[in-house]
C-alpha cells in the first residue's frame, strides 16, 4: 500500500532541503575563509599582524643600516604561487657591506639622493629579520606599519610568511 504524500510532508522536505542547502553554504564558506593564505609577521611568541597574501600583494621593509648608518628600504612582493615572496628592489643612501651593487643584482640607478636596485625578483620562501640596538626595523603592510623596535625586545627572531588563515586562528606557525 502507497502512501500519498501530505502537505505538511512535501513542506518538510523542502525545509529539510533548504536547511541542507544553506548548511553546505555555510560550510564551505568556512572552509574557503579557513585556506585564504595570510602574509603573516610572527614573533617568537606568537603573531604581530598579517594581511590577505594575494599574488602581488607588496609590502616594504626600512631599518638603518648597522655599518653604514644610513636607511635601507626593502620592497617585496608575495609570488604569483602565493607560498612565498619575492625581493623587488632595494632603496639607500650609500654603498657598503651587504648592499646590492653588482649587475647580477639588478638594474642600478640613482633616485634623487638614493640608489637603487631595482627588478632584483629574488624568490625568498620566507623572511627572517633580528632587530638589532638603533636599527627602527619597521615592516610596512598595505594597512598597517609595524615598528618592531616597540614591539619586541632586540635580537628576537621576526619571520613573515604565508600561511593559511587557520594555521593563524590555531598559532600553529611551524617556526623553528
Amino acid at each position: 500500500m502507497r502512501r500519498k504524500a501530505t502537505a505538511a510532508g512535501k513542506r518538510r522536505a523542502f525545509f529539510n532541503a533548504r536547511f541542507f542547502l544553506l548548511v553546505a553554504v555555510i560550510a564551505l564558506a568556512f572552509l574557503w575563509t579557513a585556506t585564504r593564505p595570510r602574509l603573516a609577521v610572527i614573533a617568537e611568541d606568537g603573531l604581530l599582524a598579517s594581511c590577505p597574501a594575494d599574488a602581488g600583494t607588496e609590502f616594504s621593509t626600512r631599518f638603518i643600516h648597522s655599518v653604514q648608518k644610513t636607511p635601507v628600504e626593502e620592497f617585496f612582493a608575495v609570488n604569483d604561487a602565493r607560498d612565498g615572496f619575492v625581493l623587488l628592489r632595494t632603496r639607500y643612501r650609500s654603498f657598503g657591506v651587504g648592499l646590492p651593487f653588482l649587475p647580477t643584482d639588478g638594474s642600478f640607478r640613482r633616485e634623487g639622493d638614493a640608489f637603487v636596485m631595482d627588478g632584483m625578483n629574488r624568490p625568498l620562501p620566507e623572511i627572517q629579520f633580528r632587530p638589532g640596538l638603533a636599527t627602527d626595523l619597521t615592516i610596512f603592510l598595505p594597512d598597517e606599519e609595524i615598528r618592531l623596535s616597540d614591539r619586541v625586545p632586540v635580537g628576537s627572531l621576526i619571520f613573515v610568511k604565508i600561511l593559511p588563515r587557520w594555521r593563524l586562528w590555531l598559532n600553529r606557525y611551524e617556526l623553528p
